[in-house]
């Protein structure tokens, strides 16, 4: 009895103060605060504090709880450490034969190469630079050349 009064209270006060949120012209934020206030009230007609009361006090409820709470930390502590260690021994050495079989050298890119490359097929690149201006603009060329433009 003494739980329902107290909801009761705790409702009306949320109320109140949802009232004078709503004449200081702060609709949305007296709206929420009239729906969170009115959860106490809904609990109690729906018997749910009787039930939490009675369950509260009750040493058969709250073993089942801790056998509740003791199977989900269980549950989650070998979620865990199946994340960690990747699965089992078949997920893994599955794993590792698909990396290695993916697994491919990176080339080497042209500019890294510099002058001691390998030889190019290109005629062009092949002739020596007459000038410094046509060495600055052929590196736009080929740019250029290699989008077809």
């Amino acid at each position: 009895m003494l739980a329902e009064t107290i909801c009761s209270a705790v409702s009306a006060a949320g109320l109140g103060i949802a009232a004078i949120t709503a004449y200081r012209r702060r609709f949305l934020a007296a709206a929420r605060i009239a729906a969170y206030s009115l959860v106490p009230l809904g609990l109690v007609l729906t018997g749910a504090v009787e039930w939490v009361a009675g369950t509260a006090f009750s040493p058969t409820a709250w073993v089942g709880f801790g056998l509740l709470g003791g199977a989900c930390l269980l549950f989650m502590t070998t979620r865990a450490v199946e994340r960690r260690t990747g699965g089992s021994r078949k997920e893994r050495k599955a794993a590792a034969a698909a990396a290695r079989r993916d697994a491919v050298e990176p080339a080497a890119s042209r500019a890294s190469l510099g002058r001691s490359g390998p030889a190019t097929t290109d005629p062009k690149a092949a002739r020596p630079k007459t000038s410094g201006t046509d060495d600055d603009f052929s590196d736009i060329e080929a740019i250029l050349k290699k989008h077809g433009i």
